[in-house]
């Protein structure tokens, strides 16, 4: 980016799905002149019309708050089109609020547009998923997918990832929320100053320098709560989603160094804070997803996933992160008993009591008896982390238990 000589007193939202329009919301309440696109020309009617979403997030806040009649109203100063031209052009800050799977159609799309553009962009990004690169089939971050398919107009954006933890209800209605903020610094400090620091009673943010780990944390995290979702409809007992949780935390660290990120990032609000509330809290798609997989299954994990899909408002990124993720640990050749346990689970069929079984396998019979990295496997891991800890298979899988 050549300067920094943003209009942040307009902001563009492209997608208004359920986090999309939470942050509508916001930035209403904050007097910012919000643009929403969508593709269908009725939906933007309707919320220039209603002052609401007909799709998404709605009904949901109506059972927050005690009735539809007591919905708020997103802000005048909000308005939906179906311009994406006009919403490139008008517009220094942009925020993508799309599923992962659909990025890079989007990307393909604003790709001639950014770079006919006049000014600059920022690209603001608080999507969580991971998928393959389209080249080298190497598992990627949303911040990491735009860069790739932006790579020749470098110099016209820069993009800032949004981490949790945070829920869309919380933010559309005011809640207290602290997000975090993660990119180059200098971008990012605009970013904190100029959309979340009006009312920090509401939403507040902290800086952090790991783009790539806060966005792989905030991926992986959701398997996670889709796996936390089906062991609390097992029999386990009370304490072993303290165990879930943990041995997560190891894969997340391990997985998430891999991927280019660092080990800090878990420890941060954006790793076990955001992790602890997707896992504990029913305002989860992805802990709901895994609650509803299990008691709907019919022995089917194809058909389940489309009636529990139904069944909620959005879109869970848990269950396709899972298969990115499982073809990614097969190629690297990592030992994840855990994530291993998810992809089972929810794609490969088998009774409830399997699920149980596979749970109680991947936790209570972890082949790794060290719950830290010795001194020397924390050496081998920095200087070669693709070849030396938690192997799959071969000599070096036998070295370090």
């Amino acid at each position: 980016m050549l300067n920094f000589n943003l209009d942040a007193s307009r902001i563009a939202i492209i997608g208004p799905g359920r986090l999309g329009t939470s942050f509508a919301y916001k930035f209403g309440r904050d007097n910012k002149k919000v643009a929403i696109y969508y593709h269908d020309a009725d939906v933007c009617r309707a919320i220039n019309r209603d002052h609401l979403n007909p799709k998404h997030l709605t009904e949901d806040l109506a059972r927050r708050v005690g009735g539809m009649d007591k919905v708020p109203k997103l802000s005048s100063h909000v308005v939906a089109t179906n311009d994406l031209e006009r919403i490139v052009e008008d517009h220094d800050v942009i925020m993508l609020s799309v599923t992962t799977n659909r990025l890079p159609e989007l990307l393909s799309y604003l790709e001639p547009l950014i770079e006919k553009k006049a000014g600059d962009t920022c690209i603001i990004s608080p999507i969580k998923g991971l998928t393959s690169d389209e080249l080298t089939k190497e598992l990627i971050t949303p911040s990491q997918l735009i860069n790739n398919h932006l790579v020749r107009l470098k110099h016209k954006y820069q993009v800032v990832c949004i981490g949790g933890p945070f829920f869309d209800v919380d933010i559309a209605l005011g809640r207290p929320v602290c997000v975090t903020i993660a990119g180059k610094r200098r971008i990012c400090r605009f970013v904190r100053e100029e959309l979340f620091q009006f009312n920090r009673r509401e939403l507040n943010s902290y800086y952090n320098f790991d783009i790539v780990g806060v966005e792989a944390c905030g991926s992986l995290k959701n398997i996670v709560a889709n796996i936390k979702g089906v062991a609390d409809s097992l029999t386990l007992g009370d304490s072993f989603p303290g165990t879930i949780f943990a041995r997560s935390g190891v894969e997340i660290r391990s997985l998430s160094k891999l991927l280019g990120g660092d080990f800090q990032a878990f420890y941060s609000q954006a790793g076990v804070g955001d992790m602890y509330v997707t896992l504990s809290s029913d305002a989860s798609k992805n802990y709901r997803y895994g609650k509803y997989f299990y008691e709907l299954y019919n022995g089917n994990p194809i058909e389940t996933n489309l009636n529990v899909l139904s069944r909620i408002d959005g879109t869970p990124e848990g269950p396709n992160t899972i298969k990115n993720v499982h073809r990614y640990l097969e190629k690297k050749n990592m030992y994840s008993p855990l994530f291993q346990c998810g992809y089972q689970i929810f794609n490969e069929g088998g009774s409830k009591a399997k699920m149980q079984e596979l749970l109680i396998q991947s936790c209570q019979l972890d082949r790794r008896v060290k719950e830290y990295i010795g001194p020397v496997s924390r050496f081998l891991y920095h200087l070669m982390p693709n070849l030396w800890y938690r192997r799959e298979k071969g000599i070096l899988a036998n070295l370090d238990k």
